[in-house]
């Protein structure tokens, strides 16, 4: 009893005496330590006094600013980026930017503006980036063009222009992304594209413009980086219009709010008398398709034709030799083999994910692939019980496979012997039934990338993952593992080159300290959405400046001599835990404190205990863990107790001597 009596009394003498300390809240959000910050949505009607005169980047969007003048950003002259969305700015005064000379992008996206003054923007010295977008303009000479000669995007969607026609003083000389989408712009004449002769590399986008009419000639001898006419109905129109014209990218998708049309082969005559080499035509309906359709395609590199419908490629598609992409997304293949590949034998890039269908993987449909690099099969509910080396048939140079979200792929040893240059794998939720006790991966020696999240994965098979010699990032999220522990003997140890480890949500309760010990490369680990508790740290002990998430665990305190294998990291997220804010674990709470640099997350980092603390931010919490008044009592009773305890024994003691003398 009495070891119990003193164990309760020490307890009482050290009870902590407990304070929050909160910080006071900012008008602004500070992003980087006198650089960046957010002020949006604050009501403010001016920049305040709190914001350094050093920011360099401000979000201010959504406060009310009807005017805006010289005087308004005085202060700030180290300016880069200024994002004034919706600030309900009616009037930009004369020289409202001249002490800002390094100011490089503007945003007045959904101001409705009235007045813009001829020198608004005087004062950046190399104005970059420009956004007018829903501003209500009509007339592009509503522009300012003072101190617009380094311009190189121009963002002016969602108004009301009609014309295209810049004043002839605009600079345009510099100018590499012009944006008009959405607008009502339905002619384009020659003149209104003289404007932009001086251009080059430009990036046009007239995306949801109903454009009935090109002047013809308009487009003629003139280079593009990308053209976006998409939502436009009649095609032959644009095609035709563009007759002599070159462009790398050319985006003639519709939407999901778009009408689909019917693409016929007479369409498509346009694309003979112009030079391209990317085409998009995702959501429209090819009408008739047969092997003429393509007779214009011969030149193109890439091609998409997601969602338009097809439930095969005609076979005799001829001289499409060029083409290094294709995209096949969500349409209605059966079969693999319907997509004919013989007809593109120059493929390195082929997408099909998404089908409406459940697509048969079939064997050797994609064997005249050989020059395939990269195969993205994802989101098909392919299923099959022996994958995938019949299915990959000669496909020797394919570095990258996703055959993500699928139905259960039932892989043999050397399961994709095949594609020996594999460097990315990505399996995730799909169920995998491995059936041969070795690895099915142990020839791609190659293999960086493996990403097995949710497979459903034996993880007791210790070979599992034998022969990814060269494996940097593994991905095992979502898969469980025996008794709920990670032990010393397990599927990572032959894992010597990994970098990047995620075991999030594997319900994990617990870590041998030397499960990782063979992974001493690590830089990245992934252990969020557990159950741990803060004695599995001590399995990183040998590991140091690695990214630890530890994020909604079961972690209620960090054992001191723990302490050490936390500082030897970059970044660790402990937030979302159920820490304990009591005295017993201050050694942790003083680190932490005295580490916030390293520290992800610290707004969502709490106290869960003691109630009184429950919600309070850890690095807001102060705890005096001295003794107490109460405690000082009971420590000069228990003192009294021990010296009249041994007053007895001494007395008893001589006694007993003298007696037996």
């Amino acid at each position: 009893m009495a070891p119990c009596a003193s164990c309760f009394l020490l307890a009482v003498m050290f009870s902590a005496s407990c304070k929050a300390i909160t910080s006071s809240d900012q008008m602004c959000t500070e992003k980087e330590a006198n650089k960046t910050y957010n002020c949006e949505n604050l009501g403010l009607t001016e920049v305040p006094d709190t914001l350094p005169n050093t920011t360099e980047f401000l979000e201010f969007g959504f406060n009310f600013l009807p005017v805006i003048e010289n005087t308004t950003f005085t202060r700030l002259i180290d300016l880069m980026f200024l994002d004034l969305t919706r600030c309900q700015i009616n009037w930009v005064h004369e020289d409202t930017f001249q002490y800002q000379h390094q100011l490089n992008t503007i945003v007045l996206t959904g101001n409705p503006l009235i007045f813009m003054a001829e020198t608004a923007f005087n004062g950046p010295k190399s104005l970059k980036h420009l956004s007018l977008i829903q501003t209500g303009i009509s007339n592009l000479e509503f522009i300012p063009v003072y101190n617009l000669e380094q311009l190189e995007s121009l963002h002016l969607g969602s108004n009301h222009i009609s014309s295209i026609k810049f004043p002839e003083n605009f600079p345009t000389q510099n100018l590499k992304v012009l944006d008009f989408q959405n607008n009502a712009i339905y002619y384009i004449s020659s003149e209104d594209m003289n404007a932009l002769e001086k251009a080059t590399n430009l990036s046009l986008n007239f995306n949801g413009n109903d454009i009935k009419a090109i002047e013809p000639g308009a487009f003629h001898s003139k280079s593009f980086q990308s053209l976006k006419f998409g939502g436009i109905l009649n095609l032959s129109v644009i095609l035709k219009g563009l007759q002599n014209s070159t462009t790398q990218s050319l985006w003639l998708g519709t939407f999901e709010d778009s009408d689909d049309q019917d693409l016929t082969p007479a369409m498509f005559e346009g694309l003979c008398e112009m030079s391209v080499e990317s085409i998009n035509l995702q959501k429209h309906h090819f009408s008739n398709i047969s092997s003429t359709t393509f007779r214009c395609f011969t030149q193109l590199k890439e091609l998409d034709l997601t969602a338009t419908h097809l439930k095969a490629l005609p076979s005799g598609i001829e001289g499409m030799n060029a083409l290094k992409k294709l995209v096949l997304n969500v349409n209605n293949f059966d079969q693999l083999c319907q997509i004919n590949a013989a007809s593109f034998p120059s493929l390195t890039d082929l997408s099909i994910k998404g089908n409406m269908k459940t697509l048969d993987f079939g064997a050797g449909c994609l064997e005249k692939l050989e020059n395939l690099q990269k195969l993205d099969l994802s989101h098909n509910d392919i299923e099959a019980s022996d994958c995938c080396n019949l299915q990959l048939k000669n496909l020797p140079h394919l570095q990258y496979l996703n055959l993500s979200y699928n139905e259960p792929l039932g892989l043999q040893s050397q399961a994709f012997k095949e594609c020996p240059q594999l460097e990315h794998l990505d399996l995730a939720f799909t169920h995998l039934r491995i059936k041969a006790p070795q690895s099915p991966f142990q020839n791609l020696r190659l293999l960086q990338v493996l990403n097995l999240s949710h497979c459903l994965l034996d993880t007791s098979n210790q070979h599992l993952l034998a022969g990814l010699v060269d494996l940097r990032h593994l991905n095992l999220q979502g898969n469980h593992f025996q008794d709920r522990r990670i032990s010393k003997t397990n599927l990572l140890q032959p894992l010597n080159s990994l970098e990047i480890l995620s075991l999030s949500s594997c319900d994990l309760l617990s870590i041998d300290k030397q499960a990782f010990q063979s992974l001493g490369k690590m830089s990245h680990i992934d252990l969020s959405y557990n159950s741990l508790t803060g004695d599995s740290i001590d399995a990183l002990s040998h590991l140091q400046g690695i990214y630890l998430n530890l994020a909604v665990n079961s972690i209620h305190a960090i054992p001191p001599l723990l302490l050490h294998t936390l500082s030897q990291q970059n970044t660790i997220n402990l937030s979302h835990n159920p820490l304990d804010c009591t005295c017993s674990n201050i050694h942790f709470i003083t680190w932490y404190k005295e580490n916030l640099q390293k520290i992800e997350g610290v707004e969502e980092t709490m106290c869960a205990n003691p109630p009184s603390l429950r919600g309070f931010k850890l690095y807001d919490v102060e705890l005096s863990c001295g003794i107490t008044a109460v405690g000082i009592f009971f420590l000069i009773v228990f003192l009294l107790f021990i010296a009249i305890l041994l007053v007895f024994s001494v007395k008893f003691l001589l006694r007993w001597k003298y007696e037996h003398i």
